[in-house]
């Protein structure tokens, strides 16, 4: 009888939780009773996305049993209201995208019950399509600003910004995203046009520790897009000024000499590399402190074999799909395997005598 009256009891509360997230958002996740609920922390589900946890299951407040009691008496008062099931998918906000799990145990049936969301049935078509696509986008990539020390798990080196991978943390330049610049947050306008522009982006989250969550500080976008983005907002001062303190940060942080002698170098590797384009591959390779090929020991030696790895850095980058391959969620090496014939056509017609 206990057991029947807590039961009950557990019903009630999952139902008014439901009717509460239909009238506000005309759909019901069980995600979202579980944590409306109180049963799991926004805090773990944040970092779940992000794909620092493997699974919510063992993260929430109550035992297995009873979750899957919550998502019967979901179920059943979905589908007595005539909510409309539609399965969603659930992926990280890491670079290989990997599918995100719930539970411990992986149950194909529970993993389903927990991706399907309920629709009001007062929905047009039109807009159950238009929500359905829209939870099913896979959200933006993510990087995070460490608050401590951490250490890169593919080149034990470190930065100031770490990008999560079944492996482990990633430094930007071992996600092969080191060619993105960080724009911080503040500018509205300049952020939509800049990540809309930029064909591979990341949101980048700090760890605030009195608040307990992740808060977005900005985003890392290509080069060409924020100038791009900067162009299109050129009439708001703000904007002007921080082209030119971004210039004034870039022309103190270059060495302009050994960016000269590295654009050289590149152009007699490869005499038919337009002179503009290796400038600007030794612009980008040989920026102090970036880490890059260009700053390291064999680079600053204009080491033929650095030089070579700058230069196919930057047609990976810039005359390839790489970026879209990524961006798509196709592991690194197989996206650099795709795109490895079309590196070597250019490095091919650069190579070729004049």
């Amino acid at each position: 009888m206990a057991e029947q009256h807590h039961r009950t009891k557990l019903e009630r509360r999952v139902i008014a939780a439901a009717e509460a997230a239909l009238a506000r958002e005309k759909y019901v996740t069980p995600l979202g009773i579980v944590t409306g609920l109180g049963w799991l922390s926004p805090r773990v589900v944040d970092a779940w996305r992000q794909g620092r946890v493997d699974e919510l299951e063992s993260s929430t407040a109550v035992p297995p049993d009873k979750l899957a009691a919550a998502m019967e008496f979901l179920g059943r008062w979905a589908e007595s209201n005539g909510l409309r099931p539609s399965e969603t998918s659930y992926v990280g906000a890491t670079r290989n995208r990997r599918a995100l799990r719930f539970t411990v145990g992986g149950d194909p049936e529970t993993e389903r019950a927990y991706r399907t969301h309920w629709i009001s049935p007062g929905l047009s078509e039109t807009r159950r399509e238009r929500l359905t696509e829209r939870q099913n986008k896979p959200p933006d990539l993510t990087a995070i600003m460490p608050l401590t020390e951490w250490s890169c798990t593919g080149c034990a080196g470190t930065g100031d910004f770490l990008v999560m991978d079944d492996a482990g943390a990633l430094c930007l330049a071992c996600a092969d995203m080191d060619h993105l610049i960080f724009l911080p947050s503040g500018d509205a306008a300049l952020t939509r046009r800049a990540k809309k522009a930029s064909t591979l982006s990341a949101v980048v989250v700090r760890f605030h520790r009195s608040r307990k969550r992740y808060e977005r500080q900005g985003i890392l976008v290509e080069q060409p897009a924020l100038e791009t983005a900067e162009e299109q907002c050129l009439a708001d001062e703000d904007v002007r000024e921080r082209r030119r303190e971004r210039d004034r940060e870039r022309r103190a942080n270059g060495d302009l000499e050994f960016q000269a002698e590295l654009a050289n170098a590149i152009t007699r590797l490869f005499p038919r590399c337009p002179a503009e384009r290796a400038e600007a591959i030794a612009r980008h390779a040989g920026t102090r402190g970036s880490g890059r090929v260009g700053r390291s020991a064999a680079g600053r030696a204009l080491d033929d074999d650095a030089v070579r790895l700058a230069v196919i850095a930057s047609i990976r980058h810039d005359d390839t799909g790489y970026d879209e391959l990524l961006m798509a969620g196709i592991p690194r090496d197989d996206a650099r395997q795709r795109v490895r014939p079309d590196i070597d056509h250019v490095l091919e017609s650069w190579e070729r005598d004049p």
